[in-house]
């Protein structure tokens, strides 16, 4: 577990945006480190899609944050789509 780093915020995003960022990236910390409900990591990633519209961006915003966190959110979504359990728990080679 990492702590003390920076999230991989846009500085054009509304503070509800941001709001809703962080709560998909606090979620898929939480799968990593205690285990994350489905559908709240569901929820949270079709917000941030929302927000974060283009696959370029997205995947700028997720190298920024794996590289300050460790964690992937890319990974993470992965995960969420191929299990049928209600619960996800990552491993961090994941």
């Amino acid at each position: 577990m990492q702590t003390n780093y920076s999230y991989p915020i846009e500085p054009d995003w509304t503070s509800a945006e941001v709001v809703q960022v962080m709560r998909l990236y606090n979620l898929v910390e939480q799968a990593y480190e205690f285990g994350a409900k489905v559908t709240d990591l569901q929820a949270a990633y079709r917000d941030f899609k929302v927000i974060v519209q283009s696959k370029m961006q997205e995947k700028q915003i997720d190298k920024a944050f794996s590289e300050a966190s460790g964690y992937s959110i890319y990974r993470c979504m992965q995960a969420v789509q191929k299990t049928s359990r209600t619960q996800i728990k990552m491993t961090p080679n994941e």
